[in-house]
């Protein structure tokens, strides 16, 4: 089961987080040990067929040093390459942050792995993950050795989507700006941040709400382009980005559910009209002879001016 904790970042500034409970991490980690399990078995398999005539106390020493390879490694590179989501992980939407909220980097992932290994569901609890197991259930954010160690916590990724209902409407200046924008960099994660910032924005002293709405809106402003214009303070450009994510994401959903039915039926298939319903009006024609659909959208007009 998850609940909701609150992550402090550098700011002092709280936000909501789900952490992950004990029965979808042991759901994560069983697909994960049966990965490694497969994995290790093709390497011995390989092993015994080349080294046939080896010396039965190296292909021990081997063996071991394969097995350790591959319960240590995999953990560590995948935590290590996808910044906390192994595959039992992404499965589960789950993944491994810092206890601030931060990303992983290797040293996390490798604290991690070593007390995986050797603490919680290795050596020192006969393979059988009971000290990983008691650890988790009796902390309060479902921490194992290795979480403890390595200043991490285990969150759910896949959270009810929240709306910016709570947040006012962008700028109409700025909402015409947004609308060219390329946002397909901006990462969940980040938006997420700037989105619980605006909605305490309110409740922030003067000078940790400025400070924090700078860093977010550079570190937004790095992946997103164009930059906004001049002059925009910080906390309106983050407005406008998010409320324009969200308009694109709103439309992205709309049109694919208006474009199921179209598809159903097979090449050729028109919808029956019923009887007596009025005909379709024919298509015009521009001036310069191309047919043009009456339904047809106006393009929109291009250009920005920032708000005086």
């Amino acid at each position: 089961m998850a609940v909701v904790d609150r992550v402090v970042i550098g700011e002092a500034v709280e936000l909501d987080v789900r952490t992950a409970r004990l029965p979808s991490r042991a759901l994560g980690l069983a697909l994960d040990v049966l990965i490694m399990l497969v994995l290790l078995l093709a390497v011995l398999l390989v092993m015994s067929a080349v080294g046939a005539d080896v010396d039965p106390a190296l292909a021990a020493a081997v063996s071991l040093v394969t097995t350790v390879g591959v319960f240590v490694g995999y953990p560590l590179l995948w935590e290590t390459l996808t910044r906390g989501r192994s595959p039992g992980k992404y499965a589960m939407g789950l993944r491994v942050v810092r206890t601030d909220g931060g990303p992983i980097v290797f040293r996390h992932a490798l604290a991690r792995a070593l007390a995986g290994f050797i603490v919680d569901f290795g050596l020192l609890s006969l393979f059988t993950g009971l000290i990983g197991i008691v650890v988790s259930a009796s902390t309060a954010r479902g921490q194992r050795v290795g979480d403890l160690l390595a200043g991490t916590v285990v969150v759910r990724e896949r959270l009810p989507r929240t709306g910016l209902e709570s947040l006012p409407p962008p700028d109409p200046g700025l909402a015409a700006w947004a609308r060219g924008c390329e946002l397909s960099r901006l990462p969940d994660d980040l938006a997420l941040a700037a989105r619980q910032f605006l909605v305490r924005a309110p409740q922030l002293a003067g000078g940790v709400r400025a400070s924090l709405a700078e860093r977010l809106a550079a570190d937004v402003s790095a992946r997103v382009a164009p930059p906004p214009p001049p002059g925009v303070p910080p906390e309106p450009y983050l407005l406008a980005v998010l409320g324009e994510r969200r308009r694109r994401e709103t439309d992205r959903l709309t049109a694919g559910a208006a474009a199921a039915p179209r598809g159903s039926g097979p090449p050729g298939w028109a919808p029956a009209v019923p009887a007596g319903a009025p005909p379709e009006a024919p298509p015009t024609t521009t001036p310069s002879g191309t047919p043009s659909s009456p339904e047809e959208p106006a393009p929109s007009p291009g250009g920005f001016a920032p708000p005086g």
